[in-house]
Formats: structure tokens, sequence, C-alpha cells
């Protein structure tokens, strides 16, 4: 997933895609202790991914803070 993509995502649509992720990244996990895992790159790939929305969810979260927050007066 390329950041591109999340760019233009809502916070709700980023929340529900990490909560996939996650869920995807436990999946493997659990194949992965059972030794049936195809793909083990694929988990780096998964936590890259989440870091990526997780990010992304912070930005939009610390730009609804600082509209939110009053000016200072210019003097």
């Amino acid at each position: 997933m390329k950041f591109a993509e999340i760019k233009d995502m809502t916070l709700v649509e980023l929340a529900a895609k990490s909560r996939d992720l996650r869920q995807e990244m436990f999946q493997l996990r659990l194949q992965q202790a059972s030794a049936q895992l195809e793909k083990p790159a694929r988990l780096h790939t998964l936590r890259k991914d989440i870091a990526r929305v997780e990010t992304r969810i912070s930005a939009l979260r610390n730009q609804a803070l600082a509209a939110q927050a009053p000016q200072p007066a210019a003097k």
C-alpha cells in the first residue's frame, strides 16, 4: 500500500483499515507459530503498512486539534 492511497482516506476509513491490517497480522502470526506461513515477507510489509496508516491518523488528528486551538492575537 502506497502513502498516496492512504492520503485520500478519511479518519473513519483509516481506522477501519488499521483494524483490518492488525487482524491480518494476527492471522499471519498464528500461521507462523504453526509453521504454515507461506510468505514471511508479508509480515514485514504489513508492519510497514500499519505504521503508514497510524502516521496518517496522527497527522489528521493533529490537524484537527490545530484547527480547534485558538490563534494567539497578533500585535
